[in-house]
């Protein structure tokens, strides 16, 4: 099982960057996958999911509105587009893949996200 996440970089407050997410080793389609974030000073924190088929998702209220979490099961692949960033939103992005509600059980090595002037 493998999940490497790419694109994350240095963003100015108020720019966009677009995270992905490349699954392989595992059944991508029947797995909910998710992004989590550590950011300084916290622990690693919700930021969304969504279902296998891609119709179900869930948003963080700290992102609802400007981030968009999608899926190409053809391409097992994972997404988040980040919008209107904020200093806050600095930290390291996880993906997740889980089987069954709950923690995932699987995680990708993360990718730095640093929004600042």
């Amino acid at each position: 099982v493998q999940l490497v996440e790419s694109g994350g970089g240095l963003a100015q407050p108020g720019g966009s960057l677009r995270l992905s997410c490349a699954a392989s080793g595992f059944a991508f389609s029947g797995y909910a996958m998710s992004w989590f974030r550590q950011t300084p000073g916290k622990g690693r924190e919700f930021v969304a999911i969504i279902g296998g088929s891609g119709l179900y998702f869930r948003y963080a209220d700290s992102v609802r509105g400007r981030f968009t979490i999608s899926r190409d099961n053809t391409k097992n692949a994972l997404y988040l587009q980040m919008d209107s960033l904020k200093p806050s939103d600095t930290g390291v992005y996880y993906c997740g893949a889980a089987l069954t509600p709950g923690e995932p059980d699987y995680w990708g090595q993360g990718t730095q996200v640093t929004v600042s002037s």
